[in-house]
């Protein structure tokens, strides 16, 4: 048995064990009601907002030996409610942030192939900051996790084609930099060529065991320039890639509204345009490659090294996307 296999079993495990300890602790946390007089079954449980037809069975097993005939309610016992909230769990967003709600359904019937840029044994551009260097893959890499997480809390279907099991979403100024990321399930190779092929075929892969009618690739990237150039967000798409573009466009007005709303005295210069990217061209869903900014300046650092900005450009990405899917849902 090999170590990647190990892991997923101890993972298994780990969240099995948890499940367990939250559900002992959750009824313990569950609200409790009594009936009023003459309250059937069916009445307790709409007005506690519960469905009968979803929720009856829960409400039953959860309050066991405490019914008259025909699971009639008592009048002096106080009945357990049950949590309607649906519990997702992605261990790659890290022990803390592993167990989340599901908040809305507004991305269902969606699916993401969420792409970090470089990791493994390419670390990407590197920034100095002070006394320490800014690892782009490691910010690209954090950025994709707090959006992956953003879809999925939304109802939609992730599939993180990098991933690193040491490193969750982090909260930290400097990311630590490690090699440790794999593509899927297989090491990351050396060869640029051959660390971009991969990354097709696990998109490509993946893509045709969905059926989600809105399917989208999203590469994330940071750019390296100049140190006295501060840049703006640019999206790439493939130039025969209607969906990519018109994704692109979406997102980059999207950022354009976000900046006048934050910062009206700056503006937003990002752009959109088409890039002869392998990535762009041999990914089967429509694709958008997205640089978030210039890592070698120090301003754009900042939207880098502060978590919370981090999060915002997550958001940003979401908004836009969501847009985006409500759009084609329209036609």
């Amino acid at each position: 048995m090999n170590k990647v296999v190990i892991k997923k079993y101890i993972i298994l495990i780990g969240a099995l064990l948890y499940s367990f300890a939250i559900l002992a602790q959750s009824t313990n946390e569950l609200a409790t009601d009594k009936p009023k007089p003459g309250e059937g079954l069916y009445s307790f449980l709409i007005r506690h907002n519960l469905s009968p037809q979803e929720h009856q069975q829960a409400f039953i097993d959860l309050n066991k030996g405490k019914f008259g005939k025909n699971n009639a309610l008592l009048a002096h016992h106080a009945y357990l409610i049950p949590s309607t909230t649906i519990e997702l769990h992605e261990p790659l967003f890290g022990k803390e942030r592993a167990f989340f709600p599901l908040e809305s359904n507004d991305m269902k019937g969606t699916a993401f192939y969420l792409v970090a840029g470089h990791g493994g044994p390419d670390p990407g551009a590197i920034g100095q900051y002070g006394n320490h260097e800014l690892h782009e893959d490691e910010y690209a890499y954090d950025i994709t996790l707090r959006l992956a997480k953003k879809l999925m809390e939304n109802g939609s279907k992730v599939h993180l084609i990098i991933q690193d099991e040491d490193d969750g979403i982090r909260d930290e100024q400097i990311l630590k930099y490690d090699n440790h990321e794999t593509c899927g399930s297989e090491t990351i190779p050396l060869d640029q060529n051959q660390r971009l092929k991969q990354r097709t075929r696990e998109v490509n892969k993946l893509y045709k065991k969905d059926n989600e009618a809105y399917r989208r690739c999203i590469i994330i990237h940071l750019d390296s320039r100049s140190k006295r150039r501060q840049i703006d967000v640019f999206f790439y798409h493939h130039k025969n890639s209607s969906g990519g573009k018109n994704l692109a466009y979406q997102l980059r007005d999207t950022f354009d509204e976000k900046y006048k709303q934050h910062q009206p005295s700056r503006g937003f210069s990002g752009t959109v345009s088409t890039r002869n990217l392998y990535l762009l061209r041999h990914t089967t869903p429509s694709s958008v490659f997205i640089e978030l900014g210039n890592i070698q300046n120090y301003r754009d650092q900042q939207r880098f090294v502060i978590a919370d900005n981090r999060q915002a450009l997550a958001n940003w990405l979401y908004e836009g996307i969501k847009k985006d899917f409500e759009r084609n849902n329209k036609k």
